[in-house]
């Protein structure tokens, strides 16, 4: 029975990739935008589109207009990020043994076994481990540059984080997803959350975090995966415990744009904490989710000074 549910999964995601490459193949392939020196063409999406579909199955449920526009832009935002990246290095290299940590916790999410099975699976979209490859070696160097950037801004109230785990022997644990957008003023923020709602109503939240979210969780359709309420900010903690699930908040300003959350799911765990690692990992937490929102202010400056024209 799994193996039927496997099978014709493979067809029908094979299947939207066939009905969209004879989409494709109908017309030239053309460029169609240029990213200083770099260059997208119609072939380059439609390759994006089968890539972001392997890492995320759900945008194939999106309309054929809303899936060129997320290729379109995960594609232009990884040439910005490469052309930055490029500014600081001589080449797109990683250290073997990182490398090969990032292959693993990559094809792992996959539920792939090994290297073999993700090449196979690569191949059958039309993609090289090379390929993959060159896309995790950018957003890895991408955030490296964001890290030795800004990691001096990263402020961690030590004192504050252990007496919040001194306080939690019971804690609550949410599953989350979010959105994060960008405005350039009063009427851009009210379309662009009048256009996220109508897009979550109709096709639900995580088909709109691939439509319109900006963070990096996008392609995994915003989700965050289960996050302890010591690991969430006082205010939005407090919004959030207000949710039912399935609800989601009103958009909350942060550095570099606004934040909808999304609850999926809450439990509620009794703990037997080991101070040392909670603090440990909530340190780290804390500092991906400034270095994150540190990413966002970045792209977006370096994003004005980059020629991007479209032909």
């Amino acid at each position: 029975m799994i193996y039927l549910i496997k099978f014709f999964k493979f067809f029908f995601i094979f299947f939207i990739f066939l009905n969209y490459n004879l989409i494709a193949s109908s017309t030239e392939n053309k460029i169609i935008y240029k990213i200083d020196n770099e260059i997208i063409t119609s072939f380059d999406i439609t390759r994006e589109f089968r890539y972001l579909a392997l890492i995320n199955p759900n945008i194939i449920n999106l309309k054929k207009a809303e899936i060129f526009e997320i290729s379109k832009n995960s594609l232009i935002r990884e040439k910005i990020k490469k052309i930055e990246i490029l500014n600081h290095t001589s080449s797109l290299s990683l250290n073997e043994d990182f490398f090969n940590q990032l292959l693993t916790e990559n094809y792992t999410k996959l539920g792939l076994n090994n290297l073999k099975e993700l090449e196979k699976k690569l191949y059958s979209i039309g993609f090289s481990l090379d390929e993959f490859k060159n896309k995790l070696a950018i957003e890895a160097l991408w955030n490296q540059l964001v890290y030795e950037k800004y990691f001096t801004k990263v402020k961690i109230d030590k004192d504050k984080l252990k007496n919040e785990i001194s306080r939690k022997s019971r804690q609550l644990v949410y599953n989350l997803s979010e959105i994060v957008f960008n405005a350039e003023n009063k009427k851009d923020f009210e379309d662009k959350f009048k256009n996220i709602e109508r897009e979550i109503e109709t096709n639900g939240f995580e088909n709109a975090a691939l439509l319109h979210s900006i963070s990096d969780s996008k392609s995994l359709g915003g989700n965050l995966g289960w996050i302890n309420e010591t690991s969430i900010n006082k205010n939005l903690n407090i919004k959030i415990k207000n949710l039912k699930i399935g609800e989601f908040t009103k958009p909350e300003v942060i550095p570099g744009g606004f934040l909808i959350i999304k609850l999926n799911n809450v439990e509620e765990k009794k703990i037997s904490i080991n101070k040392d690692l909670e603090l440990k990992k909530l340190i780290t937490l804390k500092t991906n989710q400034q270095l994150n929102r540190f990413s966002n202010i970045y792209f977006k400056k370096i994003k004005k000074n980059i020629k991007i024209e479209k032909i």
